[in-house]
Formats: structure tokens, sequence, C-alpha cells
């Protein structure tokens, strides 16, 4: 380490401090002491102004050192005194490595608490946490899951892995991944179902409704035990303005729709696997906005037959 040495009258840590030197200007002997600054001074104000206009920068940087004010202080009659911390308390941070150490951490410190509340962290060392990040007791958390600011997870809920949920409330007994994305302004109801390659944005999912692949839900209200089919696609962004889909409770939703917003979809309603739908559908009804099917009898056979003929032909 090329922090500066504290320089106490004992030799000792609990000894009156004399000075700090930095390292640059340090001798052999006074580079061999292991208690270090770590750049936080406390004195009286006032006292404290008069001292850091006599610093002086006839050091080996050319530099004004903040510790000089530590050895006028002594001049001046004062005792001095150290307060020994851990190296995590005040690690400097000069570099990205530096910085990678401090978040590593304080990621620790983050893990530790969660789990002293009651948290199950299956794989502490893959789980990230942010400084404002609220897991109630009885969480369940898997591998490899990020925590963005701005979440609250309540009691029983269970994020799989792969997840990152950031800016959201996620109820309790939700099971929220793997592989799900929560991003701010998501709202997961008590026992929802979040499953995997589903993002929410800005959207709440009522109490027990499911959303269980491949779905994207922005700017929506998804009522109580909805199923949302695999596919589906609220469409909130026009090129310039977003827009609201709102779905009531009881509904089904079929797999690869396409909800263009803003639309209302009524309590109880059914859409059609495939549609894509532009209007409003009343609840209890079934909206469906698709082709009609043909089926071409032999028609397959027919285009298999001449697509032989004609790589036979090509060799």
């Amino acid at each position: 380490s090329r922090y500066g040495r504290v320089v106490t009258d004992d030799g000792t840590d609990g000894g009156l401090v004399q000075r700090i030197v930095e390292w640059a200007d340090a001798s052999d002997a006074e580079r061999a002491i292991t208690l270090c600054n770590a750049g936080v001074l406390c004195a009286g104000a006032d006292t404290f102004r008069g001292w850091l206009r006599a610093v002086r920068n006839d050091n080996a940087k050319g530099e004004y050192y903040l510790g000089d004010v530590v050895a006028m202080a002594v001049a001046d009659g004062r005792q001095v005194r150290a307060v020994v911390a851990p190296e995590d308390e005040l690690r400097g941070i000069n570099s990205r490595a530096e910085l990678a150490l401090a978040e590593a951490s304080v990621q620790r410190r983050l893990r530790h608490a969660a789990m002293a509340a009651g948290v199950t962290l299956v794989a502490p060392d893959t789980v990230f946490l942010a400084a404002d990040t609220v897991l109630e007791p009885d969480v369940v958390v898997q591998p490899h899951v990020v925590f963005g600011p701005g979440v609250t997870v309540r009691r029983g809920v269970e994020i799989r892995a792969f997840s990152h949920l950031e800016g959201c409330v996620v109820e309790p007994d939700a099971v929220i991944g793997p592989y799900a994305r929560l991003r701010p302004g998501a709202e997961i109801g008590t026992g929802a179902h979040v499953g995997n390659f589903v993002e929410i944005k800005a959207a709440s999912l009522g109490a027990g409704a499911k959303a269980n692949h491949l779905t994207y839900l922005g700017d929506a209200a998804i009522g109580a035990g909805t199923n949302v089919g695999a596919g589906t696609v609220t469409c909130n962004y026009d090129g310039v303005f977003k827009h609201r889909t709102t779905i009531g409770a009881g509904c089904f939703i079929g797999s690869d729709a396409i909800l263009v917003a803003p639309v209302t979809i009524g309590d109880g309603a059914l859409i059609a696997a495939g549609s894509v739908i532009t209007q409003d559908v009343p609840a209890d009804a079934m909206g469906i906005g698709r082709a009609r099917q043909a089926n071409k009898e032999g028609r397959a056979a027919t285009l298999r037959a001449a697509l032989d003929k004609k790589k036979k032909e090509q060799g």
C-alpha cells in the first residue's frame, strides 16, 4: 500500500499522533509503519481553516498535503489521536480495479444483512443488491439475480435464476423468473407468476395472474387471475407517445397475441391465439383479429413433387 503513514509518539496505533508522512516523502523506517492514513480528519472548523491556510507544497510531489495539518496541530499543543478502522470501512479508490474491490466489500455486507434478516440466498456470491433493496423474510433468491435501485420484495416470494429487477414491487408469494426482467414501475401482485423471458415495465400484474413465457407487458394493467399466453406483446409506443393497455380480471390471452394500445379488454374476455387486437373487447367476449385459415387439399404433395423435380433437373 502506498498510503501515507501515521507516526505516533510510541510507535503503537494507540499512541499520540505526531505527524502524517506521505509515501513519497517517507523514509524506509516510516514506510514500515502499518498504521495508514485513510484521509479523514476531524477538528474544529475555525482552527482547521487556519491550519489549512498554512499548508505548503514543499514536498517530493509538489502537492498540498492535507495531512500536514496534523503536525501543525501538534506544534500548537493539541493532542491528536488516530481512530483505527477496518480497511473495508476506509478503502481508497484510485482505479477501476480498486472500485471493484470496494463494490465487492459492500455487496458482502448487503448479502450478509439480507441472510441475517431471514432471506435465503442460494448462491450468495452470485446475487447483487442495491443499497436500498428491501427483501422481506422468507424470500428465496436463486443464483445469478441482480437487484437494481428501488426494489421491494415481500415475504414468501421466489426469485429464480438469472432475473433482473429494478424499480419494482413484488407482493407476497409471487414467483419471478427464471430469466425475467422487471423494469421501473412493475407491480407484481400476490401469488402472481412472471416466467422466463418475460419483461414488465410500468405495468401491474394482479393477484394470481400469470405471464409465464416470452412476453412484453409495458404501460399496462392486468387483472387478477388473468393468464397471458406465450408471445403476447402490448404495443405501447407509437413512435412518439406511450399508450396504456388495460386487461380485466379472469381473462385468457392466447399465445402470440398483439395488443395495440390504447386498448381495453374486459373482465373474463378471451383473446384468440395469434390475434392483433386494435379495438376494445367487451367483458366475456372473444376477440379474434387474424386471417381465416384455408386448407388446400393435396397442395403439400403437389408442391413437394414440383420441388423434387426441380432439384433433380439442377443436378
